[in-house]
């Protein structure tokens, strides 16, 4: 089922304080389709909603809401307000897309962190569907967008670099996701699913991530908080990569994640406004899997084609770097 347009509509996006969600909200208030944004950073929620509306056409409405999507007392709470302040007893489009990233090893992770991280990305994704599944069937013509990520596929960012939680979080929800289109198609076949896989976007995933785990952004941190987050071993291992100075002060080490999260954000392939495009195009077409960067879709050919070299670094990354850049002949 595609969809013609977005005019009109009443669209919900958790994460939607900054990043792919901000910018989800903002392309669709200007094209007419109403929102209810919710974010756990309730500042920023509000500027979204506040500018977004600001550039809408009469007619459309944008709200922010504050929720922390992994407590499902809060997901329904932002449910009751949107609908008030809506006026309106179903929704057409649900963007699944707040997510965290940290508890990179299930070996030396703290074990709060790698359950906090699964937790915001699987059990947020969980509760947004259950809570949205029944007004998304009273729209007659309803989407359910969930946001996994090339982690989805791929469980790890490359040598000496696992990504555990959040990779098992996001494979989840592709697993969710998938399970859910014959399941929609024979029991509510007035709603279909859509899967984002998203490879590098430009986004504050980074201080996003830091903040849901009550951690104040790097320039504030303590000595204490950093060697939390930077433990002697993963500083000795940015030394050996050329990325950290010997006898680096607690200065160099916030600078060093600072740094860090402007470089993502900034030097990233694919920005976040061009991400949210190429959801919103894909949602429309109809797509039920939506792959966003050409490192996205070269990293998963490469696995389809050979699934048991995904962790065989050598080999998948020299296939990688064998590929043509599209357009090539």
């Amino acid at each position: 089922m595609a969809v013609d347009s977005f005019t009109g509509k009443l669209a919900v996006v958790t994460g939607g304080g900054s990043g792919m969600g901000r910018e989800l909200v903002r392309q669709l208030a200007a094209e007419g389709c109403s929102v209810a944004a919710c974010d756990l950073n309730p500042d920023s929620v509000a500027v979204t909603a506040a500018t977004a509306w600001a550039a809408a056409p009469p007619g459309t409405t944008v709200t922010g809401h504050a929720c922390d999507v992994c407590d499902e007392a809060q997901m329904l709470r932002f449910r009751d307000e949107l609908l008030g302040q809506h006026a309106s007893d179903h929704v057409d489009v649900v963007f699944s897309n707040a997510g965290m990233g940290g508890g990179e090893s299930f070996v030396t992770s703290s074990r709060e962190v790698w359950e906090r991280t699964f937790a915001v990305d699987w059990w947020g994704t969980y509760y947004c569907a259950r809570t949205f599944l029944p007004l998304l069937m009273a729209s007659g013509d309803g989407v359910l967008v969930n946001t996994s990520s090339v982690n989805g596929f791929w469980a790890a960012l490359g040598p000496g670099i696992p990504n555990s939680a959040y990779s098992t979080a996001k494979f989840a929800i592709r697993g969710f996701t998938e399970g859910l289109i014959e399941d929609l198609r024979t029991n509510a076949p007035q709603v279909r699913v859509a899967l984002v896989l998203p490879g590098h976007v430009g986004t504050d995933i980074i201080a996003n991530s830091l903040r849901a785990r009550g951690l104040p952004a790097p320039e504030d941190m303590s000595e204490a908080q950093l060697e939390e987050l930077i433990p002697r071993d993963a500083r000795a291992k940015l030394i050996q990569a050329g990325l950290l100075a010997q006898g680096a002060s607690a200065d160099d080490l916030r600078q060093l994640l600072v740094q860090g999260n402007a470089d993502f954000r900034d030097k990233a392939p694919v920005s976040a406004a061009e991400a949210a495009t190429v959801i919103l195009d894909g949602v429309r077409s109809g797509a039920w899997r939506i792959l966003i960067g050409e490192d996205a879709r070269k990293l998963d050919a490469a696995v389809r084609a050979k699934p048991e070299a995904a962790y065989d670094y050598a080999e998948l990354f020299g296939a990688l770097a064998e590929e043509p850049a599209a357009g090539t002949p």
